[in-house]
């Protein structure tokens, strides 16, 4: 398994993934984890070659990745998440004569913001992707419709190598929890319902669209977000102006901003106290976060974009909201009556919330989600 992310060095939902299903497929098989950063002990990790100190993070990238490839030898198969891992696992297959599968959780076409973070370094990360997709044994996607989105943008793909595997979700860590320590410790009233968002600060996560949808929120709701490590200084600074503004508008208790990484089990608290947790995003493969927030009874509103509509069943788990590109605003007007409809009525958003535990328990449980996952290893293995 070849990764940037592993514990305790989680950011995202690609890591979070990686991260149930190896301990889902050690019960099964013998996985040894690659990753990125310090010594792990339960990983093999790999730090950035000191020739590469001060070059561009995406050639850092590759440097790291070309260190998984030399320690490699003698595995079965390899099996890379995210560009940052997926040249480590293209050449490993080359190299070793092994199959390499890849996990679709993101594209690179279709971020065409992290330019702003990389530089020209984004067109050497779409560089990787295209190569280790096109050579890849095979493709999970994360989504029906991540897999639309794999065979559009890399059209010399073979359809039959693109399987569908969802994201999981570990429904005994992820469960409601009636404390309400943590509530206290961030100035979280119980007396006000509040919304809850989760996520980088980030173009993909469309929080500038909740920001402005945020304006129209019923007066008594609050917005609590847990955001955190901006991609760029501009989007940091783009984001704080934006919260001041709203502060200005609607009053300085209107927003709670978390802007630490929160513990998971800190997390779990704040999604179980939430009227609805928030998803804005302009673009997500499947968003695991969406099924962290049902796991804990929690209702979702949510961008109809990518794989969410595979996750958050409209009108029973939460209520969707389409999101056109062209028409921003309308798609922030709307976002706010969703999250007013739930605030008007906080027992449809309990139901739902309670028929979102129900959906995360019976469908998305990690044990089947390892078990599709060793199906498509012996599916590279016999090619």
């Amino acid at each position: 398994m070849l990764t940037r992310e592993w514990p305790p060095d989680i950011y995202g939902g690609a890591g979070v993934h990686v991260e149930h299903l190896a301990a889902e497929l050690r019960k099964k098989i013998t996985v040894d984890v690659h990753c990125f950063g310090e010594p792990r002990v339960d990983a093999i990790a790999h730090t950035v070659p000191g020739s590469l100190s001060d070059a561009n993070p995406a050639i850092q990238t590759l440097g790291v990745d070309l260190e998984m490839v030399n320690s490699t030898a003698g595995v079965e198969l390899l099996h890379s998440h995210t560009w940052y891992a997926n040249l480590a696992g293209h050449i490993g297959g080359l190299l070793h004569g092994i199959p390499h599968v890849v996990s679709a959780h993101s594209l690179e076409p279709l971020r065409p913001w992290k330019e702003e973070q990389l530089g020209g370094g984004y067109r050497v990360s779409s560089w990787v992707e295209r190569t280790a997709y096109e050579a890849a044994d095979a493709i999970i996607a994360v989504s029906h419709g991540m897999r639309g989105d794999v065979l559009t943008a890399y059209p010399s793909v073979d359809p039959d190598r693109v399987h569908v595997v969802h994201n999981g979700i570990d429904t005994a860590v992820y469960r409601p929890d009636a404390g309400t320590d943590v509530l206290d410790q961030y100035g979280i009233v119980e007396s006000r319902p509040y919304v809850l968002f989760v996520g980088r600060i980030t173009r993909q996560k469309g929080l500038v669209h909740l920001l402005k949808a945020a304006r129209r929120f019923d007066d008594d709701v609050v917005l609590v977000l847990c955001a955190s490590s901006p991609d760029t200084k501009e989007i940091g600074e783009e984001t704080s102006a934006a919260v001041e503004q709203l502060r200005a508008e609607r009053g300085e208790s209107s927003v709670i901003w978390i802007q630490e990484q929160v513990a998971r089990t800190k997390l779990v608290q704040l999604f179980t106290h939430a009227l609805a947790f928030v998803c804005p995003s302009i673009y997500e493969p499947l968003g695991i976060v969406n099924l962290e927030a049902m796991a804990c009874e929690t209702a979702v509103v949510a961008s109809a974009v990518g794989g969410i509509p595979e996750v958050v069943v409209d009108g029973t788990t939460g209520l969707l909201v389409p999101y056109d590109a062209t028409e921003p605003a309308a798609f922030e007007f709307a976002f706010a009556d969703a999250v007013n409809v739930l605030a008007a009525d906080p027992q449809r958003a309990k139901m739902m919330g309670a028929a979102g535990r129900s959906r995360a328990v019976s469908d998305f449980g990690w044990d089947a989600i390892a078990d599709r996952t060793i199906a498509v290893y012996d599916s590279a293995l016999h090619r």
